[in-house]
């Protein structure tokens, strides 16, 4: 089993007091030859349309020697996992899982 990040078990309670039900963990996609496996995967009932809206997540610390090449790894693997879900034709949104410290210095437009 691969090694967790550290706010893994935080995301997963969040998204289930928001009413998520996490489905996979880890969600795997088929990449040509090769799976990948992103953090986590969860889906909800839309009340409202009778649908369920299904989310992919993927859990990124922030812990190495360097924040900008965190940031730089992260948003390649971003990129790369919502290509393959988009050639996979998975109805799955994509989201990045982040420190509110973090999500304010690299994503939070100021």
């Amino acid at each position: 089993m691969a090694a967790r990040d550290l706010y893994h078990e935080i995301v997963v309670i969040a998204l289930e007091k928001d009413g998520w039900n996490v489905t996979d963990d880890p969600l795997v996609i088929p990449a040509g030859k090769r799976k990948l496996k992103i953090d986590l995967g969860a889906e909800k009932l839309l009340a409202a349309e009778k649908e369920e809206e299904k989310i992919a997540v993927e859990i990124k610390t922030f812990s190495g020697l360097s924040e900008i090449y965190d940031f730089y790894t992260a948003l390649g693997q971003y990129k790369f996992y919502l290509y393959t879900l988009s050639k996979a034709s998975s109805p799955r949104t994509l989201f990045l899982a982040v420190s509110s410290d973090i999500y304010h210095e690299f994503f939070e437009e100021t």
